[in-house]
């Protein structure tokens, strides 16, 4: 198990046993480097993630709680794909499109509240569980809350994982549609023919405004959008 998985697990057993109720402080993500003899960094990234799940609330200058009962819907939740297929125990490996930068058109222009023909980066990333493409993730950011996202390999780590370390996410919206691909990504998804897919447009927001702006496309036949919520 990766280490920051082992925090948040030790987090999930601590609420599901009722010893940490609702607005029970968490520990602190230098308790938790000490007690798992993991970076800050590390832990850093397990409480983030309990947070994009809405399993616990941070708030600066005042640390981090469990949530309230209401705030722990799975629907919402951000993570990690590669986490996602590999908690399956299925194999997970990616395969870059595009990673660039660019003038920003006049939606990811208002997307990014930016303006139009300003420079943005651009990455088009197809992951795969088990050899077949699941999602095909189209992600526009702001350069300057994260200057170096085209730096990475997103071969060995994801645009998730690089942004949480890069500017931990404080908000996020999701708009669901139901599409038909284009020839373009139905040769990205490795569809011999179109079919429906589910699409997720999602905003995330930094403490310092509006990180990125992602278009998620999944095969219809490959995916299904759920979660457990427990009372």
């Amino acid at each position: 198990m990766a280490k920051f998985s082992a925090i948040k697990q030790h987090v999930y057993g601590k609420i599901a046993s009722g010893e940490w109720p609702e607005n029970h402080p968490v520990s602190s993500e230098n308790a938790l480097a000490l007690q798992f003899k993991v970076s800050r960094m590390t832990a850093r990234r397990a409480l983030q993630e309990l947070a994009d799940e809405g399993i616990v609330i941070r708030t600066k200058g005042s640390g981090t709680f469990v949530a309230p009962i209401k705030s722990q819907t799975s629907f919402m939740a951000i993570r990690n794909i590669a986490d996602e297929i590999r908690a399956r125990q299925h194999d997970y490996h990616s395969k870059v499109h595009v990673l660039r930068r660019e003038a920003a058109s006049d939606l990811v222009a208002e997307m990014l509240n930016l303006q139009p023909g300003d420079t943005v980066f651009h990455s088009v990333i197809s992951h795969f569980e088990n050899g077949l493409p699941v999602q095909v993730e189209e992600r526009y950011v702001n350069p300057a809350l994260a200057p170096d996202y085209l730096k990475q390999d997103y071969l060995h780590t994801t645009p998730h994982e690089h942004l949480c370390e890069a500017q931990p996410l404080t908000e996020a919206s999701h708009e669901i549609e139901a599409v038909t691909p284009s020839n373009q990504l139905c040769q990205w998804l490795q569809l011999s023919k179109p079919e429906p897919c589910l699409r997720i447009h999602r905003r995330t927001w930094s403490a310092q405004g509006v990180v990125t702006y992602a278009v998620l496309t999944h095969p219809g036949s490959r995916f299904s959008l759920g979660g457990h919520l427990q009372f």
